[in-house]
């Protein structure tokens, strides 16, 4: 067990921001997370968290995944105090991190992601890890399902996919499943990609546009710079920052601000008083 006070770290926030579909909450103050083949419970109150975890594992993934490393408080103090919309959305999810997952899982979950609720994305994903995925046991002997690797996907059909719920994507899935197993796309190539030429190559994907693309650079390669612009973020936007977002100010963490008022949008208060 890891036990750490921790600043800018909100585990309820991180597990509905939307970047990540396989958290769950478990009790008052327990989360249990799955990532890749990895699993981990997690408690924390208030500034305390515990990871029931060895601590090779945490140094080795755990504290890579939560970016834990990172000032997330400087990024906050740099905003613009006359922004009064981007300092309140970064205080209300001042305790979100952008998590650095398996390229391949966000992948996936991201091209279920397109015109879908987290809820459904959630359903959707737990479908094809039951169904496709490695079963596993943590040392605590608690069973679960590892995400399934690209030849598992890409041996599916359309019609074991569609009754995952995945709909009119699981076509997007096989064929970029298929485009990784042929060594079409290379995901340790990309691994080593900057930003601009990662998201060129993900759009290379079957069904990857560019918010999809952005949504990977910034959820699994830990591309702070990419700022996905989906619904939320476009009605945001229009609303707070008709002659644009100040990118300038921000170059280099743009997403993680990104992210603050995407989460604003889903739970906090809509109208500033």
């Amino acid at each position: 067990m890891i036990t750490l006070e921790l600043k800018n770290f909100n585990m309820e926030q991180i597990c509905n921001s939307g970047q990540c579909f396989r958290m769950n909450r478990i009790g008052d103050h327990g989360y249990e997370v799955i990532a890749g083949e990895h699993y981990l419970d997690l408690e924390q109150e208030g500034d305390t968290c515990r990871f029931d975890c060895t601590q090779q594992e945490f140094q080795e993934f755990w504290s890579p995944y939560f970016d834990l490393d990172r000032n997330y408080g400087a990024y906050i103090e740099s905003i613009d105090p006359t922004d009064e919309y981007l300092t309140t959305v970064a205080a209300y999810g001042s305790g979100i991190r952008i998590l650095k997952q398996d390229l391949w899982e966000m992948i996936v979950s991201f091209l279920i992601s397109q015109q879908n609720n987290i809820t459904r994305i959630r359903r959707c994903i737990g479908n094809i890890c039951s169904r496709y995925g490695e079963k596993k046991k943590n040392p605590n002997g608690v069973a679960y399902d590892a995400f399934p690797t690209p030849e598992a996907l890409a041996a599916a059909t359309d019609e074991d996919l569609k009754a995952c719920n995945l709909g009119y994507r699981s076509k997007y899935v096989i064929r970029t499943a298929q485009s990784i197993v042929s060594g079409e796309v290379s995901l340790e190539a990309v691994k080593g990609m900057e930003y601009d030429e990662a998201k060129a190559e993900l759009m290379k994907l079957y069904g990857v546009g560019g918010k999809v693309a952005d949504c990977i650079c910034l959820f699994a390669l830990q591309k702070l710079e990419a700022f996905p612009v989906d619904t939320h973020i476009r009605q945001a936007l229009e609303k707070y920052y008709q002659h644009g977002f100040p990118m300038e100010r921000y170059q280099g963490y743009e997403g993680v601000l990104q992210q603050y008022i995407f989460y604003y949008d889903l739970f906090g208060e809509k109208e500033l008083v």
